[in-house]
């Protein structure tokens, strides 16, 4: 059985970005809901984890979509799906002018993951399991735009610790009349 986790980028790009964007909130609120909020914050990272754990596994007889063990049990959507029952591999355009794909069975259609680590891998273990064609098969999005969202994060994430820091300096000034070193 072959596993396919989330691309690193990916997974921590979206970690990143959370950090950023949520890690000022408990800083920043009043001290009534200060410790909720810093509560709220620890389990949305956590939820935000299990978000981007999703893995792919593919053998000699099925493709599943589903969760590691450790969040599994709150994380139920995920399916299996027999590669004898694959019928064709569909193309349909997004509105962001991506491409995304979806494997056919004779009753139902299933999104093929496009966000996994060593995607052209798990394209040719899937081709060669079930014979179908896909060397047209790209990324849903470049990488250079996770890339960019990382930098971008990033910055965003040291801006605030670099602001927090220096109001802390700041308030130790003003408090104890200088700098002990």
């Amino acid at each position: 059985m072959s596993t396919y986790p989330m691309a690193p980028l990916i997974k921590y790009t979206l970690l990143i970005l959370y950090l950023a964007l949520v890690l000022p909130l408990p800083v920043l609120a009043p001290i009534a809901i200060k410790y909720w909020l810093l509560a709220a914050t620890l389990l949305g990272f956590l939820l935000v984890l299990a978000l981007v754990s999703e893995e792919v596994q593919l053998d000699s007889s099925s493709l599943k979509v589903c969760y590691p063990s450790w969040c599994r049990w709150f994380m139920r959507r995920g399916w299996q799906l027999p590669l004898a029952d694959i019928k064709a591999l569909i193309p349909v355009a997004t509105s962001q002018a991506g491409r995304v794909y979806y494997l056919r069975t004779k009753d139902a259609s299933f999104l093929l993951p496009q966000r996994v680590a060593n995607f052209s891998e798990l394209l040719a273990n899937l081709q060669q399991t079930t014979g179908i064609n896909t060397s047209s098969v790209q990324r849903l999005t470049p990488p250079w735009t996770y890339q960019l969202l990382a930098v971008l994060s990033v910055l965003m994430l040291t801006a605030e610790l670099l602001s927090a820091w220096f109001q802390g300096l700041s308030w130790q000034l003003v408090l104890g009349g200088g700098i002990k070193g």
